[in-house]
């Protein structure tokens, strides 16, 4: 009787365990993660810049605040253009320069007189920024500001009552105009400038002057679904140069606490830290032209296909997002000389996406954690992902057709609201010469894309060599980029 007794105990016990060996266990975050406005931005990959202001009608990069509203006068200007360009060339949003260094502001602030307000656009009546959102929202878009914190017009710039100034513009500017998906705040600040008339040199405290908190604590309470940028972030974060290049190591963590807005030496925290403290992803700006605003001597100097092209590889397929400059020219359009190279790198990136070869590939992985396996790398669900056994820090991901493929373009994704865990990966592929080491690389985060130039592939290899944690992949992609042409 005892016998049977302890028999059944036993069964029931081995049942218990074969039971528990099926579970799926949700996987342990690695910290820090991703809030859900910054899944939802990081999403957007690509959208535009627009660079118009007093600048444009001056031939200036940096106005000195002295110009007159008079000055501000486009003969043709249609926000509408802007965002149908916009919309059509794949974009997925517009900031605006809602002020420059120069102070002009482009809504009919209540709290200054340089502003359009007084100035002959529309006799005084216009507002930029309501067109804008009007423009974006009729087409799709999503609709950010830029508020240069310098203000090179204003008299009491680097007193406490600029600051009081500075927040009441903001207030406007997230107050009447819809939602907004991005607040972008420029670390250049301090210098000279026409400053009411005193013309002087000014210079402030850059991480006390501002009391960022405050300001940061304003964006949260009347856009809390806005990220907001910065060379600290605390959302996202500038990528460290102007050209639109990401790194080969590019993290998402930050030592956050350790960087502010206009700090100099700060290429050396750029790449993110494997150790950091917080989420702030990079932002990659640059200006499809040489400058950020129109120039006419410029007009011949657009950024050709092949050059966009590298930029969008090195942005986006390196763990960033591409943020990429339109000048609008003095008539208040997109220029047609930009427009016609945005409509190329369009079509191109429309062509490239248009066969996902994966579909049709053999996919597998050396190990894979119960309930995780390898075919949930490439599947119709965002969040559903191949992930390595606990404790496992290295993997093999193989994609194999039954005949060759003439492909030339990789992508690869790690689930990020699990945070980012890739430290270094090799990439092969076979011809019929064999195994080929292609590309060594460092991270991989929101999104790696590799390119390559290779006869027909039977298969491809992607080697997670180390990671922080067992490495999760959400997306993998195998592609056929149109050839670039010779320019």
């Amino acid at each position: 009787m005892i016998k049977n007794s302890l028999l059944s105990i036993g069964l029931m016990l081995l049942l218990f365990s074969a039971s528990c060996s099926n579970e799926i266990l949700p996987i342990p975050p690695v910290e820090p993660l991703p809030n859900e406005y910054q899944l939802a931005w990081q999403e957007l990959e690509y959208y535009g810049f627009i660079h118009f202001n007093m600048n444009t009608f001056t031939n200036k990069e940096w106005g000195y605040g002295d110009e007159i509203p008079a000055q501000f006068n486009p003969s043709e200007l249609d926000a509408r253009q802007w965002a149908r360009v916009a919309k059509e060339a794949g974009m997925k949003g517009l900031i605006i320069t809602a002020k420059h260094h120069d102070g002009f502001s482009l809504w009919p602030s209540a709290y200054t007189e340089h502003s359009v307000k007084n100035s002959p656009w529309k006799e005084g009546k216009g507002d930029l920024i309501q067109e804008l959102s009007d423009a974006c929202k009729e087409f799709g878009l999503k609709f950010g500001v830029y508020l240069s914190p310098w203000d090179r017009n204003h008299a009491d710039y680097g007193k406490k009552e600029y600051v009081d100034y500075y927040r009441n513009q903001l207030r406007e500017l997230l107050t009447n105009y819809g939602p907004i998906f991005e607040v972008w705040f420029d670390g250049a600040n301090g210098g000279d400038g026409f400053y009411g008339g005193a013309n002087e040199e000014r210079r402030v405290e850059k991480r006390t002057y501002y009391e960022w908190p405050t300001t940061i604590d304003l964006v949260r309470d009347l856009q809390p679904k806005a990220v907001i940028f910065s060379d600290a972030g605390p959302d996202i974060r500038w990528v460290g140069n102007e050209r639109g290049y990401a790194y080969d190591t590019t993290w998402s963590p930050i030592l956050r606490d350790s960087v502010y807005a206009g700090m100099p030496g700060f290429d050396k925290y750029a790449k993110g830290q494997e150790n950091g403290t917080h989420w702030v992803p990079t932002e990659s700006d640059v200006s499809i032209r040489p400058g950020w605003y129109y120039h006419p001597e410029q007009d011949d100097k657009v950024k050709t296909l092949s050059q966009l092209v590298d930029i969008y590889f090195n942005s986006v397929g390196r763990n960033s997002n591409f943020l990429l400059n339109l000048p609008i020219d003095t008539r208040g359009l997109v220029h047609e000389n930009d427009e016609a190279q945005l409509k190329k790198l369009a079509i191109y990136l429309s062509k490239m996406y248009e066969t996902d070869f994966a579909d049709s590939a053999k996919i597998k992985a050396s190990v894979s954690r119960q309930g995780y396996a390898a075919d949930l790398i490439h599947d119709t669900n965002k969040h559903s992902y191949w992930a390595a056994p606990e404790g496992v820090n290295t993997a093999q991901i193989e994609l194999e057709w039954t005949s060759p493929q003439e492909v030339n373009t990789f992508m690869v994704q790690e689930y990020i609201p699990l945070g980012q865990r890739i430290k270094s990966f090799t990439f092969e592929v076979k011809t019929e010469e064999g195994w080929q080491t292609l590309e060594t690389g460092a991270t991989v985060g929101n999104k790696r894309l590799i390119r390559f130039n290779t006869p027909p592939i039977t298969a491809l290899r992607f080697s997670i060599i180390d990671s922080k944690a067992s490495p999760i992949l959400s997306n993998l992609g195998v592609y056929k980029a149109p050839k670039l042409p010779t320019e």
